[in-house]
């Protein structure tokens, strides 16, 4: 996949689950994209490796293993940032 496909994928996912886990967290639209991107990674790799689905493109299946990994992320900064 292209960067630009990355960057929407990761926006789309790092929206999403800031949606699904509202809270204060730091950051704006960089921080957000960011997250979603490396949540894209994160759940690419654990859906791959446990058969549930891959991130392929935009497309349904590959947005919600992207937010999948986005909010597994939040929920890991989340925990480092308490302690």
């Amino acid at each position: 996949m292209g960067i630009l496909i990355w960057l929407l994928l990761g926006l789309i996912a790092g929206i999403l689950a800031k949606f699904v886990m509202p809270g204060r967290d730091a950051g704006g639209i960089i921080v957000t994209i960011a997250i979603g991107v490396i949540g894209a990674v994160i759940g690419g790799y654990l859906g791959t490796r446990f058969g549930i689905g891959s991130v392929t493109g935009i497309n349904f299946e590959s947005i919600l293993v992207a937010t999948g990994g986005a909010i597994l992320l939040l929920i890991l900064l989340r925990l480092i940032r308490r302690h």
